[in-house]
């Protein structure tokens, strides 16, 4: 009985992650419909906050109703604002909703939990009226000029997760749309040469226009993977034998063009692209070993993630031990293995007087598969979608395990 009720806990903690892995822009890539919030959602970087959260409710506004915000031209820091009013950190299904006291709930938002909220602003009123109206409001609209967004219809449900719901319109906010101000520049060399990265950071301004292509990479989402000094320098000699082109594809090699945080790493385990990927593969294994994240090459080189100079989307910038060779630079690096002892033949009788013994001769071993590549780009290629929402049979499967296991039980 003891271990029947230590298996029964042990297979609902391992349905916890299931229940748990959502990615909001999968979810709206199946209604064209919300082909335009789910862009904004995507270069805000919202999408990656929303996927972070344990418990989370997006209010989705159709193409049609995202036309009058668009309209005025609003920055991306400010579009950022706006839309983060539209993600209630709380769990707002459509059950839930209708279920609701007759007087307002007021819910807080990505904007009012960020502290980019002034005062009470960020805070959304959900309100729920005769006939089975819901509708909301931001905490700082006029009530004389501004009509309610009203709720349109369920989208997608993981209780108690994620929600994604319809609205009728966007919810304006005076707060949300002041201009904001742009994100401080960040001059990376510079952060890598104080952090321990200074011959990296070196080889990236005198290597053709490694440095800007980094830099120009920041603003859309970038994880670098720096080798620290001693790695560096101890691999120059290697990297002077390159020519100019493999110099320039080695160190554009170390980038990801996609933010990821350490929790994301942790959970995205794959092939990965990176920004030397374009003819040529050019890419790398992201694999974690509890709180441990290497980084491995098709080349056989292993590195460890050892430190975080920066974290903050939509920039990530993490020191590692070793430096990440290219399977297109370099050979597998891989030990001989001893040979095989050679097979014993029984000799064959022999005649008199003539011929010779036939010996049997060995084939030669296949060659590597032609289509490695292919196949490697294209897990590169599924895996920088984001994380992968567990399936459902899965879960299924580990829920009629426990309920059997709960009748042994009881």
């Amino acid at each position: 009985m003891r271990l029947l009720s230590i298996t029964f806990l042990f297979l609902l903690a391992s349905c916890t992650p299931l229940c748990q892995g959502f990615n909001v822009t999968k979810i709206l890539l199946k209604y064209p419909e919300f082909s335009t919030f789910n862009h904004y959602l995507s270069v805000t970087h919202l999408a990656d906050e929303i996927n972070r959260r344990l418990t989370i409710t997006v209010l989705a506004v159709s193409n049609g109703g995202m036309a009058p915000l668009l309209s005025r031209g609003l920055s991306l820091p400010t579009m950022r604002h706006v839309l983060s009013l539209h993600c209630l950190v709380d769990y707002y299904g459509a059950r839930k909703l209708h279920q609701l006291p007759t007087e307002s709930t007021q819910a807080s938002s990505f904007f009012q939990a960020s502290g980019d909220a002034p005062g009470t602003s960020g805070f959304v009123n959900i309100s729920m009226h005769k006939a089975g109206v819901v509708t909301f409001s931001p905490s700082d609209s006029d009530p004389g000029t501004f009509t309610p967004a009203t709720f349109v219809k369920s989208i997608f449900e993981q209780p108690y997760n994620i929600s994604v719901i319809q609205i009728s319109s966007i919810l304006n906010s005076p707060v949300a749309e002041a201009p904001a101000e742009a994100p401080a520049a960040v001059n990376l060399t510079e952060l890598m040469s104080a952090k321990g990265c200074k011959t990296f950071a070196d080889l990236l301004l005198s290597t053709g226009d490694a440095a800007t292509t980094f830099q120009n990479d920041i603003e859309g989402g970038l994880t670098v993977f720096c080798p620290i000094d001693q790695a560096m320098d101890a691999f120059l000699p290697k990297f002077k034998n390159l020519t100019d082109s493999g110099k320039l594809n080695l160190l554009l090699y170390h980038a990801i063009p996609v933010y990821y945080s350490v929790q994301m790493l942790r959970s995205n385990n794959g092939v990965m692209n990176t920004l030397a990927t374009e003819k040529r593969n050019y890419n790398l294994t992201v694999q974690n070993n509890g709180e441990v994240v290497t980084i491995k090459t098709p080349a056989g080189v292993v590195a460890k993630i050892v430190g975080t100079i920066k974290d903050e989307d939509p920039l990530a910038l993490y020191t590692i031990d070793k430096v990440l060779e290219p399977r297109e630079l370099f050979k597998k690096n891989v030990s001989s293995p001893a040979p095989a002892p050679a097979p014993v033949v029984a000799e064959a009788p022999k005649k008199a007087g003539k011929g010779k013994k036939n010996v049997p001769t060995e084939a030669p071993e296949p060659a590597p598969g032609p289509d490695q590549d292919a196949a490697d780009q294209k897990a590169a290629d599924e895996n920088r979608a984001g994380m992968i929402i567990k399936g459902a049979g899965s879960l299924a499967a580990v829920t009629a395990v426990m309920a059997i296991l709960v009748n042994f039980m009881f």
